[in-house]
């Protein structure tokens, strides 16, 4: 795991830039944690399982050990996260560990460098890659840009910029949906932005969708 460092950063996109839940952009400050180097690996995923007592999910065809797991609902990554000693991040942990320190759409600048960092839509002949394969960010981090998109703990809000805490925001109470972050291996550049948000069901499970833990 990495460690990221405490202090504050800015959550979400400027004026003009991203989706309209990706607003106000502001000042947020967390403290200290830990973060996994990359996502949680099929090999690490079936561990879990056989000590468990769960059903490992079904793997794609062209999946591998050293690939991320996908297939696996939030109560599934949850349960991982648990079983590790760990948890899921909150949003604004997820989106501060994936901006690396920096204040800029990607954190190494120009979106035409997407591909030195990132599985994504362009570059990953339609399926999902080996863990850190490609360049990390600045704080260490690989994979937090494309490959598959990852559950963080928080509830989704549309409008939960405009009141959340300044400290440590753990999301709204309740919803209907579970934010995940990163973007994946079969989407277009801007939605593998570390400000970008997506909302989906807890317990649905895709073939981009898996997860990395907290501490």
């Amino acid at each position: 795991m990495v460690l990221i460092p405490a202090g504050e950063f800015l959550m979400g996109s400027p004026e003009g830039e991203g989706h309209d839940d990706e607003h106000p952009r502001r000042k947020v400050h967390l403290e200290a944690f830990r973060m996994d180097e990359h996502p949680v690996s099929v090999e690490q995923y079936r561990e879990f399982c056989q000590s468990a007592g769960r059903t490992f999910p079904k793997q794609p065809d062209w999946s591998a050990d050293d690939q991320p797991v996908v297939s696996v609902s939030w109560d599934d990554a949850a349960a991982f996260a648990a079983w590790a000693g760990k948890r899921l991040p909150t949003e604004a942990e997820w989106e501060k560990a994936a901006r690396g320190g920096t204040s800029t759409t990607h954190p190494f600048g120009d979106e035409s460098l997407l591909g030195e960092y990132a599985w994504f839509r362009d570059n990953s002949d339609g399926r999902t890659h080996p863990v850190s394969q490609k360049r990390p960010n600045p704080y260490g981090l690989f994979d937090m840009q494309g490959n598959v998109w990852e559950w963080t703990a928080d509830w989704y809000g549309a409008q939960y910029y405009a009141v959340s805490p300044e400290r440590c925001p753990k999301g709204p109470a309740t919803g209907e949906a579970r934010v995940a972050r990163g973007g994946s291996w079969k989407l277009e550049a801007v939605l593998c932005r570390p400000a970008a948000r997506n909302f989906l069901r807890p317990e649905l499970c895709g073939l981009n969708l898996g997860l990395r833990c907290a501490l």
